[in-house]
């Protein structure tokens, strides 16, 4: 049952461009949280498993619900699995707010009251990791495990190497930069964002044509754009800066944690693991010949690493 004012779940109003997916379907989470007082959310489900504890995955940029479709049948198979598009991406609404790390991570809270959900296992993507590390940080109650892909943990310390890694970056401010950076993502060719998947995907054909069509067709919505790019500004650089100022110097990670990253993938590097004792139980693990975008490029290791750290903390 939902928490006092945390929403409602309606059927999806219109499925005008969602890509099919079998045995999924769709719905929209209002919740608290736009200028007008609520916020749609879409929110993919599939509930065939009989496992009690349901999985919640937060994807990436420059992506939306759609980067998990090769996990969500074989999990639907053993677990609810709820995932979500995130405030400005995907089919969900563009409050044309925040893109904070504390918005997101609220927003994930409301659904998962509006949805009747308690504790949870979160597998989380690129920026949405970062979200998923607040809340296991922040609210250990609700999170029973934590599956991060691409990101490490939030004690990520300077290092030289940063400097070099930073080269890759180039089109992160660029990106973040009012005006030029909704440009960038929904314009003309959409340059900037072809160049993410193709520079930082290290197994030819994860992801296909169809499929980076699917991402872009998003972001030409003017309002897409503007989120994406108040993401960089808002919540990705932010945090980067934040990180290597000891924000979270204080913080202690309870959650069962697993970081997945991809061998050729920018922060895969062993001088960047080290936590510094803050995290009871994590483990930094390096995937053998991949890159960014782990769900579509190596789904059977994200699923088996899933599975190996949801049977120890059911």
């Amino acid at each position: 049952m939902a928490a006092a004012g945390a929403g409602r779940a309606d059927p999806f109003p219109d499925g005008a461009g969602l890509p099919d997916l079998p045995g999924v379907r769709h719905e929209l989470v209002r919740i608290e949280g736009g200028p007008a007082g609520e916020l749609g959310l879409h929110v993919v489900r599939a509930e065939d498993g009989p496992g009690a504890r349901a999985v919640v995955l937060l994807h990436g940029f420059p992506q939306h619900w759609w980067q998990w479709r090769h996990v969500i049948p074989p999990f639907a198979l053993e677990r609810p699995v709820v995932v979500l598009d995130l405030r400005g991406f995907g089919w969900s609404g563009t409050p044309g707010g925040p893109q904070r790390t504390d918005d997101h991570a609220r927003d994930v809270l409301r659904v998962l009251d509006t949805l009747g959900l308690g504790r949870v296992h979160l597998v989380a993507h690129d920026w949405g990791a970062i979200v998923g590390f607040r809340l296991a940080l922040e609210h250990p109650g609700r999170v029973a495990s934590l599956l991060s892909l691409t990101v490490p943990h939030p004690w990520l310390r300077f290092h030289p190497r940063l400097l070099l890694l930073l080269r890759h970056a180039w089109f992160q401010p660029l990106v973040a930069t009012p005006g030029l950076g909704p440009r960038l993502l929904g314009g003309g060719r959409q340059r900037v964002v072809r160049h993410l998947f193709e520079g930082f995907t290290a197994h030819e054909g994860a992801i296909g044509p169809d499929d980076v069509e699917t991402y872009l067709e998003r972001l030409r919505e003017p309002a897409r754009a503007r989120a994406g790019s108040a993401l960089y500004r808002q919540l990705i650089l932010p945090e980067l800066v934040g990180m290597l100022r000891g924000r979270y110097a204080d913080a202690r990670l309870a959650v069962p944690t697993v970081s997945l990253l991809g061998e050729r993938d920018l922060v895969a590097d062993e001088r960047f693991f080290d936590d510094g004792g803050r995290a009871r139980d994590l483990t930094v693990e390096v995937v053998p010949g991949a890159g960014h975008f782990l769900p579509e490029e190596c789904p059977d290791v994200v699923l088996d690493r899933a599975r190996a750290l949801h049977a120890r903390t059911a």
